[in-house]
């Protein structure tokens, strides 16, 4: 590969720190809420999830782009970052499997992402001073603009995003003839989530963000599930009212993510924006009905209220992050209804926790 010299290109936090690097190719401004992944591998998985829609993605594995892309890995139809920041990119790939570079895939959907950033330096400040709006840019010279642009930029609290993110129109996953008929809310759903209940014989209808429960109850499901997503879970008021009526119903429901924090609002429980979130692939979660410890995948910026949940006399904690103890997983005592903050789907190298789908099959049977 011979050398091509690269625009120079910064970020611009929200505070007004600024920390240098230098474009992939394409030129430009992109805004978002910067925040960071631990992850060693995975990359266009999370380029492409739609839970991280709307933010500026730092990455702090040394190495970006070394395998390339694959089309089978990507988990919704476009990428969902508003951009990427990282230290070394990779214009080469050597992975045999890959069918393009990250550089054409980021070409392919009009991302803008820098490299030969301090990235050390930068998710070290953002682990003191807590994610926050920024802009990345090659518009070097446009500060004083950015700057207005960006005090103008909304935060993540409050922000509605699931809307950006969910289909338009339901649409089917899996087998008719499947044994278990399954009605998802899509509020930012993964590929590899509908796979995963799709191979334990269920047939999967995908329902709108703003679906009531009398269009998912026509489908006649045997199960109901609330996907992952993007944004602030308080403002989907459609989604809370759903997960009440499901579990007024007594209905199997089962939630992940975004839709963990939806049934807890629905039964009460309040959430609250994360200083950072935990975005990575090796989060450590302990199972306190098995007594189990779980490697898991997490991505989320909120979180449910502990104190609220202890005091809930209808939820029981099922599970905990050993690391800053928030609430990892749920159930309601009384009714068929468990989730969990965390992505079961991912199985980052272990599997530990793909057993929670065979359980939301297991409530289903025993309905």
């Amino acid at each position: 590969m011979k050398y091509q010299q690269r625009k120079k290109a910064l970020i611009l936090l929200a505070d007004g720190t600024i920390f240098h690097g230098k474009s992939i190719g394409k030129e430009g401004s992109a805004f978002g809420e910067v925040c960071f992944n631990t992850g060693t591998t995975g990359y266009q998985e999370i380029f492409t999830d739609p839970s991280y829609y709307g933010q500026l993605m730092v990455t702090t594995n040394a190495h970006i782009g070394n395998y390339g892309t694959i089309e089978e890995e990507v988990e919704s139809n476009d990428v969902k970052i508003a951009g990427l920041i990282c230290k070394n990119f990779s214009f080469n790939y050597s992975r045999p499997a890959a069918d393009a570079s990250l550089e054409d895939f980021f070409e392919k959907h009009n991302t803008l992402a820098i490299a030969d950033v301090d990235t050390r330096a930068l998710v070290s400040y953002i682990r003191d001073n807590g994610a926050m709006n920024a802009v990345i840019t090659t518009e070097i010279d446009n500060l004083e603009a950015l700057k207005k642009q960006l005090a103008e930029f909304p935060s993540m609290k409050g922000l509605e995003l699931a809307s950006k993110v969910s289909t338009k129109e339901p649409y089917y996953v899996g087998d008719e003839n499947a044994t278990y008929k399954i009605a998802a809310l899509d509020i930012g759903i993964k590929k590899n989530i509908l796979r995963n209940l799709a191979k334990r014989d269920a047939y999967i209808k995908v329902f709108p963000y703003n679906a009531k429960f009398e269009d998912l109850e026509a489908f006649n499901p045997d199960g109901y599930f609330l996907s992952n997503g993007p944004g602030d879970p308080e403002p989907l008021s459609d989604a809370i009212d759903l997960a009440k009526d499901i579990i007024a119903n007594n209905k199997p429901l089962f939630g992940i993510c975004l839709g963990h924090q939806i049934i807890a609002l629905a039964n009460g429980i309040s959430t609250y924006k994360m200083h950072n979130g935990h975005r990575g692939i090796n989060h450590p979660v302990k199972n306190l009905v098995t007594g189990k410890g779980e490697i898991t995948s997490q991505n989320h910026g909120f979180a449910i209220n502990r104190e609220e949940t202890e005091a809930n006399a209808n939820v029981e904690i099922t599970h905990v992050h050993l690391n800053d103890h928030t609430v990892a997983g749920i159930k309601i005592k009384d009714k068929n209804c468990f989730s969990v903050q965390y992505h079961p789907e991912a199985s980052p190298g272990p599997n530990d926790s793909l057993y929670l789908f065979d359980q939301f099959i297991e409530n289903i049977k025993n309905k």
